[in-house]
């Protein structure tokens, strides 16, 4: 076990991180991400004491590093933004499409996870919003909230959008909502072939214009794709397959969106509660083998392998992994999606305050009073004493 009995992502670099990053160097972003890790909730960062006005009852908190690839900062980021996303949703069924590259693109994205997660948003996106407009599918303007993932539970290299779409779309003079026009029960109104065919081809016509543009580094094992005549037999081969595209059961209605949802946008790569021991220069923590009916089973790697795999994952800053397309794309949704309740018949839902604070947030959403002594149960916890960052000790001001 760890030395402290922390078995977690941040112990793991402080234990085997130095050691690792002095074999490997790493970009500016990538050691941003891991310091940040280190040192969350920790000293380091400061906090503050609270004391309960009752029983006296102290209880030290630090303060988070917000860092997106933290698994200790996600839960109440991902709380907001599903408040947020609560007052956009319709009155309809929604679906969740999941689009995948094959595995041979995976060390390609890996190198180049820019260019290459932004073709995948691009052909994503183009492709669910060229169907719905076709009037053999839908015949209007449909919505999309694309969420990356880059990981599978091994946390090798698995990168693929989840896409959240609602059972329907407007239409272009924005006068009238369509339902869609053949939807069985379990499946989405367009085809999960037609979907693959067309992703297919967007995606490679991307790859291909950033190769000729030279956007494209080629380095280590793929060295040799830098030759036009490798990279071509690669895209031949990639045209004539299959693409993985699956859509899944719709959801029962709005508070099933929401709870869904939030197991898939502020995700990390591994969350710390599948951390199950640390020690001997070794990584255990469980996985869903989901070739295996889904069993939960559990992997050890060598420390350096668990680093190696976790960095894999982590994003360049400016990145952004949720974005949002069609009617609910960031300028339009605000009308938009007025006007599709106009013609739904649908009041606005309520607006969220956003002047409420983080503990206010926390108790409406999930029911956790954080000023509750948790000792007597019936006091207050008041601000007692604040504690100064570690870096503020080491540079008082003049």
């Amino acid at each position: 076990m760890s030395a402290i009995g922390k078995d977690d992502v941040a112990e793991i670099f402080r234990e085997y991180g130095k050691e690792y990053l002095e074999k490997h160097k790493q970009p500016v972003y990538v050691l941003k991400a891991i310091g940040a890790i280190e040192k969350c909730r920790t000293s380091s960062l400061g906090g503050h004491v609270d004391k309960c006005d009752t029983c006296g009852h102290k209880r030290i908190s630090y303060n988070s590093c917000r860092n997106r690839h933290c698994p200790k900062c996600q839960s109440l980021a991902r709380e907001k933004w599903i408040a947020e996303r609560e007052k956009e949703l319709l009155p309809v069924k929604y679906f969740h499409i999941v689009l995948t590259i094959p595995g041979e693109l995976n060390r390609i994205a890996i190198r180049n996870k820019k260019v290459v997660y932004d073709i995948l948003f691009k052909a994503g996106s183009e492709t669910l919003l060229k169907l719905s407009r076709d009037e053999k599918h839908l015949g209007g303007e449909t919505g999309i909230i694309a969420v990356l993932h880059t990981w599978g539970q091994n946390l090798m290299e698995h990168p693929h959008l989840h896409c959240i779409v609602p059972g329907g779309g407007l239409s272009e003079d924005k006068n009238k909502w369509f339902n869609p026009k053949r939807t069985k029960k379990k499946n989405f109104f367009i085809h999960v072939n037609v979907i693959s065919d067309l992703f297919k081809k967007k995606f490679l016509s991307y790859l291909k214009k950033s190769y000729k543009r030279g956007e494209l580094q080629f380095t280590g094992t793929i060295e040799a794709m830098r030759e036009i005549r490798v990279f071509n037999k690669l895209l031949n081969e990639l045209y004539s397959r299959k693409w993985i595209t699956y859509c899944k059961q719709p959801f029962g209605g709005a508070e099933q969106v929401i709870n869904y949802l939030g197991r898939y946008t502020h995700r990390v790569a591994i969350s710390n509660h599948r951390i199950k021991s640390i020690g001997d220069g070794k990584v255990t923590f469980s996985y869903k083998d989901y070739r295996d009916c889904n069993k939960t089973k559990e992997m050890t790697l060598e420390a350096d392998e668990f680093i190696r795999r976790f960095l894999l994952h982590i994003l360049p800053d400016n990145f952004y992994k949720i974005r949002y397309y069609g009617i609910l794309s960031s300028r339009k949704k605000k009308i938009q999606l007025t006007r599709c309740r106009q013609i739904l018949g649908v009041k606005e839902n309520k607006e969220i305050s956003t002047t409420k604070s983080w503990k206010e947030i926390l108790y409406e959403l999930t029911g956790v009073d954080v000023n509750r002594c948790p000792k007597c149960k019936k006091g207050r916890m008041i601000l007692f004493e604040r504690i100064i960052s570690v870096k503020a000790t080491a540079n008082p001001p003049p």
